[in-house]
């Protein structure tokens, strides 16, 4: 198979990748205890759930778009 056959190429995958780890750690970010009946957690309300792990998931799935309208250089065109 050619090169040419496959919709992305090498780093469009590792860009998705990254993108991708960047989404995780967002919504790892996100996690933790919850406030139960018994007792009210305040961290619920924390800075890094509510404003920094948003960001970071938004950041994660825009770099993801750029993987995917991202189209490398081909070096064949540019020797000519």
């Amino acid at each position: 198979m050619d090169k040419r056959d496959f919709a992305f190429g090498r780093m469009n995958f590792i860009l998705l990748a990254v993108g991708m780890a960047v989404v995780i750690i967002g919504f790892i970010l996100m996690g933790g205890d919850g406030s139960t009946d018994e007792a009210y957690n305040p961290d619920i309300f924390s800075v890094r759930r509510t404003k920094v792990a948003p960001i970071v998931c938004l950041i994660g799935f825009v770099s993801m778009i750029y993987a995917v309208v991202f189209k490398p250089k081909d070096k064949e065109t540019t020797e000519v």
